[in-house]
């Protein structure tokens, strides 16, 4: 299935210059969100994956059928004070400023095999941010799962080594 023809284009979204690649109309439609969660699941199937890990809110929308599917857990990473117990957190960097992610201290466990997954990688601050939160709760990272990948923003060279996967990549 051609995952693009699905992907609407919104020129100077959210501001001009900008080309947004929404995935509203991906999941809009039944057999390219199917598709789009069984191909992730295929590409990480039988790797043993204890926990779907996945960052607001597009990571939640693609991360929990996919811990579904998996067989596994899934843990959330929001934005400061949407968690309710002790949390870890990470600052990262923005384009302008920073921000910074939280997942509960509890949510994985050492040694618990660890997969990230988000609708998009861009630059790669926000899944650095991710895997650094993993690593701190003392997971094992496995990979990234993508749904689209901004090639030309160079995100992928700024991930700790791990497997990347993406479905579809702009360059």
């Amino acid at each position: 299935m051609d995952l693009k023809t699905l992907i609407r284009d919104i020129p100077d979204f959210p501001q001009p210059g900008i080309l947004f690649r929404d995935i509203t109309t991906l999941l809009a439609d039944p057999q390219g969100l199917r598709f789009t969660i069984d191909e992730l699941a295929r590409r990480f199937q039988g790797q043993g994956i204890d926990m779907v890990v996945g960052p607001e809110s597009r990571g939640f929308i693609f991360g929990v059928p996919l811990a579904y599917t998996l067989g596994c857990g899934f843990v959330p990473v929001r934005k400061p004070g949407k968690l309710p117990g002790p949390v870890h957190q990470r600052e990262y960097a923005l384009e302008y400023g920073t921000d910074r992610l939280e997942i509960h201290q509890d949510g994985i466990q050492p040694n618990q095999r660890v997969l990230v997954v988000d609708d998009l990688l861009a630059t790669g601050g926000t899944a650095r941010a991710v895997a650094e939160l993993v690593h701190q709760a003392q997971g094992e990272l496995v990979g990234f799962g993508f749904i689209i990948e901004l090639a030309g923003l160079g995100g992928r060279k700024r991930l700790p080594p791990a497997p990347v996967e993406t479905l579809i990549t702009y360059e």
